[in-house]
């Protein structure tokens, strides 16, 4: 199943055209709340008080200023000394409130990141299929979406608290301002709508921009995997491609740096002209002030809660309008993950079709009918028409050069896609009847791309079977089934040994990890299969590739005890691991083209005939 882009041509969906519709930006922002609110409801109320004493603060020091102005003579000095010290106690709460906010946001980013990560995962291990995993801009959006997963959600509700406190400073400046003057009031608060619509412009123009970004990225990093990544070391170095990845890596990230810089220089131009427009409104009403309290219109007093309403009403519109932006630039960033947590089931049960709480134990066989599959409407078919019958209890081998088909054919029987059109038939039950995880159930498989997991052996052999972790001894069983028992057995630390040098380890001295040879990672992911005892079906997909022809005889022996008496399908393109099949299949062009024992095709004179002879003939002198 390795490398074979042919039979895997992934289907592109989704749009980088990403619009936030007011539907859209309230659920959005409806279920970062409530995620937040689960999350830490006590650290939540607190940045609710915060937000509204830190909007109150403010205008209550510019009020009691006035105040203390206007009456520093005609009045007691126990009245002026209560308004003094009811400035400073406000100075005080000022200067506390930010350290709270943080404090209590803080704590609520990782209490609501922690619950939003784990609600992102849940519906991605739902994910039955391989369709989306296999899908470059559905890599995007989850990329994103983790991101957003991560770090969104409580900054959504830190933002949302911040615009409200904003909202309110917003209507006490400017009841402050409109008692001073009308006029003044609506010249300031009509210099905010043009700074609010240039954020808002500029927040869709990031999101848009961290959308196309996002494919660079990944590619970058990718090639920065391929630099740092032991599997590529060997080749990279042996063939001096180093600096080609390199060069890949770097042009990678300068489209992204390029894209970064569009958007830069459009925040430097917009921003610098919203800060002279706030600039020139506030020097006017300066002047204007200045010269009413020379005519004797204004008071000191009035004099100074004009220019703190000025500054106020500006500050607090400006963060406002900040604090909008930054709402809308993350909401549109959470529209991903909102998208991921809604994608819905990606194998449904056709309509019409009965669902199936459990599949009864292969009594008959599975039956492929009439199967035809490709891999997007604009795509070639890979299968054309495919009727198989596997018996139970039998061994039957699928051959075919490469891309005839074979590792769909695979991908369908572990429902890993559905069918375009036909049927695949578990003793006559349509298997998309069935719950995804009650069919794997059912299975047990050893692939060729196998993987190579960064855990310990014994932790390894489990992922087979992960309620096997507490039990040595069936990890034992199944390793020395798979002949692997005896190699972890004398590792630094045993079936405890980590099989990586990724992670050091908390003691200096002590062994940082083991590695293993290509065929025993082979024989540990044969183990891995092993620890289903009783599978209905058996699948192996080139279980011996890259073995000494010895460790390859091994192999099959150990399988073959191992699938007698069970439904077994198994590919190879060495012939001579299938000929004591019960039955060979031979798929060309997705097309099955010959059928039967090894000496019936051998007679055939077809193409199993001619691809066994000229195998053969590499082994006569």
């Amino acid at each position: 199943m390795k490398g074979n882009r042919s039979e895997d041509p992934g289907r592109r969906t989704g749009s980088g055209n990403e619009q936030l519709t007011p539907r859209a930006a309230f659920v959005a922002a409806r279920s970062a709340v409530s995620l937040a609110w689960r999350s830490a409801p006590a650290h939540m109320t607190g940045l609710v008080v915060v937000a509204v004493a830190g909007a109150g603060v403010p205008v209550g020091v510019a009020w009691l200023t006035r105040l203390v102005l206007d009456r520093l003579t005609g009045v007691s000095g126990t009245a002026l000394l209560g308004l003094a010290l009811g400035v400073a106690l406000l100075g005080l709460v000022a200067a506390l409130l930010p350290h709270l906010g943080q404090y209590l946001g803080t704590r609520l980013n990782r209490a609501a990141g922690l619950r939003a990560v784990n609600r992102l995962f849940t519906v991605v291990n739902s994910f039955g299929g391989l369709a989306r995993f296999e899908d470059p801009r559905f890599q995007d959006r989850l990329r994103m979406a983790q991101s957003a997963g991560s770090q969104t959600v409580g900054r959504v509700v830190e933002t949302g608290l911040r615009i409200a406190g904003g909202g309110l400073g917003v209507v006490g400046f400017v009841i402050a301002l409109f008692v001073i003057s009308p006029v003044m009031t609506g010249l300031v608060v009509a210099a905010a709508v043009p700074a609010l619509a240039a954020e808002f412009r500029l927040s869709r123009l990031r999101a848009r921009s961290a959308w196309r970004i996002s494919s660079a990225q990944r590619r970058e990093f990718f090639y920065q995997s391929l630099l740092s990544s032991l599997d590529a070391a060997k080749e990279i170095r042996l063939f001096a491609a180093g600096d080609f990845f390199k060069h890949r890596m770097l042009d990678e990230r300068r489209a992204a740096d390029a894209e970064r810089r569009l958007v830069e220089r459009r925040e430097l131009v917009t921003q610098s002209g919203l800060a002279v427009l706030s600039a020139l409104v506030s020097g006017g009403g300066l002047v204007w002030a200045v010269l009413a309290a020379r005519q004797g219109r204004l008071s000191v007093g009035d004099v100074s809660m004009f220019v703190a309403a000025v500054v106020g009403v500006q500050g607090a519109m400006s963060g406002l309008v900040g604090s909008l932006a930054d709402g809308h630039h993350q909401l549109l960033l959470l529209n991903h993950y909102m998208a991921v947590l809604g994608a819905g089931p990606d194998l449904p049960p056709p309509a019409g079709l009965v669902h199936l709480d459990t599949l009864p134990a292969l009594r008959r066989g599975i039956e492929l009918r009439d199967v035809w599959f490709r891999y997007g409407d604009g795509c070639p078919w890979v299968l054309r028409g495919v009727n198989l019958f596997l018996p139970r209890g039998a061994a039957v081998a699928l051959v075919g050069h490469n891309g005839a088909g074979k590792s769909t054919l695979v991908k369908l029987l572990c429902r890993f896609y559905d069918p375009t059109r036909g049927e695949i038939l578990w003793d006559g039950v349509d298997i998309r009847r069935v719950p995804v995880h009650e069919l794997r159930r059912r299975l047990g498989a050893v692939f060729q791309d196998y993987m190579n997991y960064d855990l310990t052996a014994g932790e390894n052999i489990a992922v087979g079977d992960v309620r096997a972790l507490g039990d040595p001894a069936k990890l034992a069983t199944a390793a020395r089934e798979a002949g692997v028992h005896d190699v972890v057995a004398k590792l630094p630390h045993g079936y405890d040994t980590m099989l990586s040098r990724l992670f050091a380890a908390g003691d200096a001295d002590d062994d940082t990890g083991a590695l293993l040879s290509g065929g025993q990672w082979q024989r540990l992911a044969l183990a891995r299969a092993f620890l289903r005892t009783e599978p209905d079906l058996l699948i192996l997909d080139e279980p011996s590739s890259g073995l000494d022809a010895e460790a390859e005889y091994d192999i099959h022996l150990r399988l073959r005890r191992y699938r007698a008496d069970r439904t077994s399908l198994l590919i190879s393109h060495r012939l001579g691991a299938v000929r004591d099949a019960d039955r060979i299949v031979v798929l060309a062009d997705g097309r099955i083209t010959e059928e039967g024992s090894h000496a019936e095709l051998l007679d055939a004179d077809g193409t199993y005939a001619r691809l066994f002879t000229v195998q053969a003939n590499g082994y006569q002198p």
